[in-house]
């Protein structure tokens, strides 16, 4: 087991009482956060837990979900030579739906020429725009709420004047809120990310065991939270109950980040929004409010997110991405999982983050499909 000593005994003492469990059927269990697959897949709790038990992964993986479309202006600016494209490392190899003789990345678009720059926090973009008062720097923004409230933060400081967001930004319970709404859900019980629970509130996601009757738990990152929630959602299972449990508590706390939450509030309005490969999903993305329409990169650039290309908003040909984000297949059950599309290829989104489901399982020697035999049902 991962981390501390403390933490390995208390995560052998919940894999033992998850063991213990009287489950007599198919249980499963999906894991909305990126970070949590991480944590599961590296730690190889698939290969300890019953075989009853189904790790699902979800949604996510903001890299994965971002609109190619977003990820095509971002290429169209950084071709323009008075910007600065400034964005989070993994966004600069996300690939677009693009002609071969056109640079189909960021990364691409660089070695074209553009003035792309990985960035590691929102200060950094406007600590390059104070040192180049003489051009135009846009921040790519994408992100779920725990990367959005500092993006926020940005907003509210102040912006230079020269720079503009390029904001995709997403929520994350709208997806799962979308396929509990679906004929198929594809999960028994939910295990919620912890970082988001920091940032928006655990009750956030009360509504999976209110209005859906389906067990969940808040875990943190570390293999005893991990734990604590799986037991938790089994146990609620097997009992014919549903309850939000919290096994996070000590740093998801009721009403989350106030600070956090308020910044977003006074600088964001949530619209519905686009997720590629899977559409519109309503009120599931951030929005500038229109006081800070000046610093919205898509007006200042008068940029057409409509223009007609082939392909546009879609996943690359043959990647099954979006179905691996909704929980309907496994990343090794793609046809070019591990062949055509590898991290150092990557064809889809779910590659190239560190979050992406398909990045995680390559990079736990999950290679090919018989390493994983469970099927997802949906």
């Amino acid at each position: 087991m991962i981390g501390a000593p403390q933490s390995a005994v208390a995560a052998r003492r919940w894999l033992e009482r998850i063991r213990a469990l009287p489950l007599n059927g198919r249980v499963r269990v999906m894991n909305v956060c990126g970070g949590h697959e991480r944590s599961i897949s590296m730690a190889g709790l698939r290969g300890v837990l019953p075989q009853q038990i189904e790790l699902i992964p979800g949604p996510g993986c903001p890299v994965c979900v971002c609109p190619e479309e977003d990820v095509y202006a971002a290429i169209r600016l950084a071709a323009r030579k008075e910007v600065i494209l400034v964005a989070f490392g993994d966004m600069l190899r996300v690939p677009a739906n693009l002609p071969k003789n056109e640079p189909r990345s960021l990364e691409q678009a660089r070695a074209a020429g553009g003035d792309v720059r990985p960035i590691a926090s929102p200060q950094e973009a406007a600590r390059i725009a104070r040192a180049n008062p003489d051009r135009d720097v846009v921040f790519f923004a994408a992100g779920f709420e725990t990367t959005t409230a500092p993006v926020a933060a940005l907003v509210a400081e102040g912006l230079p004047d020269n720079l503009s967001i390029l904001l995709s930004g997403r929520l994350t319970w709208p997806a799962v809120a979308m396929l509990l709404d679906s004929e198929e859900a594809g999960f028994d019980a939910l295990i919620a990310p912890g970082h988001v629970s920091t940032v928006m509130g655990p009750e956030e996601w009360r509504f999976v065991p209110e209005r859906h009757g389906i067990p969940s738990a808040v875990a943190g990152f570390e293999t005893d939270s991990l734990l604590a929630a799986l037991h938790s959602v089994l146990s609620q299972h097997l009992e014919g109950r549903a309850v939000l449990d919290n096994s996070y508590e000590t740093v998801a706390r009721p009403g989350g980040n106030p600070t956090a939450r308020r910044l977003i509030a006074e600088t964001l309005d949530v619209v519905d929004a686009t997720w590629r490969g899977i559409g519109v999903i309503p009120k599931s993305g951030f929005a500038l409010k229109p006081r800070f329409a000046a610093f919205d990169a898509v007006r200042r650039f008068d940029l057409d997110l409509a223009e007609a290309r082939k392909r546009a908003g879609e996943m690359p040909p043959g990647c099954d991405c979006a179905r691996v984000v909704l929980g309907r297949i496994y990343p090794n059950q793609c046809v070019l999982f591990g062949k055509a599309c590898t991290p150092r290829t990557p064809i889809g989104p779910c590659m190239v983050s560190d979050e992406g489901a398909c990045r995680i399982w390559w990079s736990s020697g999950i290679r090919h499909a018989k390493s994983h035999d469970r099927a997802v049902a949906g």
